[in-house]
């Protein structure tokens, strides 16, 4: 199936729209035109990727809410050798940086951090923003989710690997040679923008 993603990118905007209308809307007749609007998006959302439509409705928050994007983080981390830290995630079987959903109470540096030592056991410092990416003006597959994804430069300081309950495996790899990666989460392209960074604090953070 051919991908539309312009279609992907108005399916979550009409989502967003209308569960936003449903948080201001006055009257019935409105709050049933907005509900059929979610309806719309998650049919055009399950036509557009590999979800069902169930699915997508469960993905998304019950209550009444303005609606924003969700934010990604990824935690940017390099040995001694200049090899990127990647994680084998247990969902597909493929590689991606450590990190996830970005979680209330945390900063974002703070995630970063967390994240790596649940997903490796190893202890890391965040130390700068290397890049803010719009994940619609990346070539990622489509997800239900409209995303903002954060790669954060850690350096290591300390630990050793452990079991995550949620990951296959973990190693530190040659930019110029990564695994599989698993491309909803990280795109090979951009690891070699974030070794780009590492290698030149000069470089501008990348920001979509």
């Amino acid at each position: 199936m051919q991908i539309n993603k312009e279609l992907i990118l108005l399916a979550q905007r009409i989502r967003a729209l209308s569960q936003t209308g449903l948080t201001y809307s006055l009257n019935a007749y409105d709050t049933e035109r907005y509900t059929e609007l979610v309806q719309i998006s998650d049919t055009l959302l399950a036509l557009t990727t590999a979800h069902e439509v169930e699915d997508i409705s469960r993905l998304y928050l019950q209550e009444k809410e303005y609606v924003t994007p969700k934010v990604d983080i990824r935690a940017v981390v390099f040995n001694e050798k200049g090899e990127v830290l990647l994680v084998q995630e247990k969902a597909d079987g493929c590689w991606s940086l450590p990190g996830g959903w970005s979680d209330v109470g945390f900063s974002p540096s703070e995630v970063a951090v967390k994240e790596v030592k649940e997903e490796t056991g190893l202890d890391v410092r965040a130390d700068r923003l290397l890049a803010v990416m719009d994940m619609a003006k990346q070539p990622h597959p489509p997800i239900p989710f409209y995303v903002y994804k954060f790669f954060i430069l850690c350096e290591p300081v300390g630990g050793s690997f452990t079991e995550a309950f949620d990951i296959l495996d973990k190693g530190f790899f040659c930019v110029e040679n990564l695994p599989s990666l698993s491309l909803e989460r990280v795109l090979p392209e951009q690891i070699k923008e974030m070794y780009a960074r590492y290698q030149n604090p000069d470089i501008p953070v990348y920001l979509d």
